[in-house]
């Protein structure tokens, strides 16, 4: 659907029909540009074509089955304490709204609890804000109890700021204890406290599944298994790839957040190599903090991996702003998104373009310093997948050391250690001997040394 505009832009004609279940009509608030070009809401990444986010918000209420009436763009000049957007814009909106006989009316935009209850009075319809949009989608989305499990916490933090008086059961008082009575204790402050009560209790469970996933991390480190983790902004084909790499059968289908729960699979290496790949929960931007700090569980994958492959969607109109967003969450998780020797970027998707577009973007990924390579992928196609493979295999290659060794063909408790704790990269018989060339991590380095006498290969 194309967006409209209440500034005088082109409408495209309505097409009227009966009333359909979960009609919504999507806005977005957007300020205006400053001079110099500097746009409020976007200080923090590059500034976004207004109907790109329009048509992202929209994408966001038709990934929980939600039939968009209307998409309309409501610039602003400054945000209303009060409702958020200017009176004449409410105005117009509730007029619209009641043309359209909609339930819901999404604003893309963070609103405080005020202003949500009051839009809902003055439009006289159901508001959700994105914060509460991207919460129904991860609510229908988790399929573990780990990702349920985070996503009750996110949503009971953001409900708990939302208990206002808005209801006239939550003014209502419960007797005192004892003899003498007293006040007792309002509705809405027993609705408070049984909330944090809930809150405490998910916190505990996910420590739990913390302190399970340390084990499983504790387990991994023991075998020569390194982790690589695929980040990137939502539907920018990351479970795609993933399938690809893996052989996998996850769920990939091109709506914003298909996938919520965390994946690990073996990837295989091009010399036999192996790792493990984990595919994580998509960004998006202005993600909600709340949702960070609950995911930060799931996204300890990410904070543990040795390589992370950074996914664009390269042919997408607002890639640049995606990137943006996605370095700026990274930074929240405390990752420096421009460390070279831990970051692959990996522009998908090449597929869509003409091929004299792709000699471009090929061109243009030549152009890149050494330290700071793209590599062009179809996850679709398979086009580059083995360039990517070997470009992995030599990020986790420069933090192991290869060595030679030369080992009893008798030893077989010896040869079945190497093969568990090391990538054995050669192997022949010589005499009785097997000569071999592994690669260890460093954790393993002096074991190998002391127990086959083996030696670093010169390079």
């Amino acid at each position: 659907m194309e967006p409209r505009n209440f500034d005088g832009e082109a409408d495209r004609p309505r097409s009227a029909g009966a009333k359909q279940t979960g009609r919504v009509l999507v806005i977005g608030p957007y300020l205006r540009a400053r001079a110099g070009g500097a746009d409020a809401q976007s200080e923090s990444h590059v500034q976004r074509d207004a109907e790109a986010r329009l048509d992202e918000a929209a994408g966001l209420a038709r990934a929980i089955d939600l039939v968009i009436a209307d998409a309309i763009i409501a610039p602003i000049s400054q945000i209303r304490p009060a409702t958020y957007i200017g009176k004449g814009k409410v105005e117009e909106i509730a007029a619209l709204a009641k043309s359209l006989d909609v339930e819901l009316v999404v604003m893309d935009c963070a609103l405080a609890p005020i202003q949500q209850r009051n839009l809902e009075k003055e439009l006289h319809a159901k508001v959700l804000d994105r914060t509460g949009l991207i919460l129904e989608i991860f609510g229908r989305r988790a399929k573990t109890k780990e990702g349920s499990l985070q996503v009750e916490l996110a949503h009971l933090n953001y409900q708990r700021s939302r208990l206002v008086r808005s209801w006239t059961h939550l003014e209502r008082q419960r007797g005192g204890f004892g003899f003498m009575g007293g006040p007792g204790e309002t509705q809405i402050e027993a609705d408070r406290r049984l909330i944090q009560e809930r809150i405490s209790k998910l916190e505990g469970e996910l420590k739990k599944v913390q302190a399970t996933r340390r084990l499983h991390r504790a387990g991994r480190q023991r075998v020569p298994y390194r982790v690589v983790a695929l980040v990137g902004y939502t539907n920018a084909g990351k479970s795609t790839l993933f399938n690809r790499l893996t052989r996998a059968d996850v769920q990939a289908a091109d709506m914003l957040f298909a996938t919520l729960d965390p994946t690990l699979r073996a990837l295989t290496l091009p010399h036999g190599g192996k790792a493990m790949l984990s595919d994580t929960v998509g960004f998006i931007s202005n993600l909600p903090t709340q949702l960070v700090a609950a995911f930060r569980a799931t996204l300890e994958e990410v904070l543990e991996a040795d390589v992370i492959l950074h996914v664009r969607d390269i042919s997408h109109e607002d890639a640049e702003a995606q990137q943006s967003d996605v370095d700026a969450v990274l930074r929240q998780l405390g990752i420096n998104p421009d460390d070279s020797g831990r970051i692959i970027e990996v522009w998908n998707k090449i597929d869509r373009y003409e091929p004299d577009k792709r000699e471009e973007l090929l061109n243009i990924a030549a152009r890149r310093p050494e330290d700071h390579p793209a590599m062009l992928v179809s996850a679709v196609s398979g086009e580059g997948i083995d360039a990517l493979l070997a470009a992995i295999e030599e990020r986790l290659a420069a933090k192991r050391t290869t060595l030679d060794l030369s080992i009893d063909a008798a030893d077989g408790a010896g040869i079945s250690w190497l093969h568990r704790n090391s990538e054995v990269l050669a192997k022949e018989l010589h005499d009785g001997r097997f000569d071999m060339t592994v690669r260890v991590d460093e954790t393993k380095r002096d074991i190998v040394v002391n127990r086959f006498d083996a030696v670093p290969r010169v390079a």
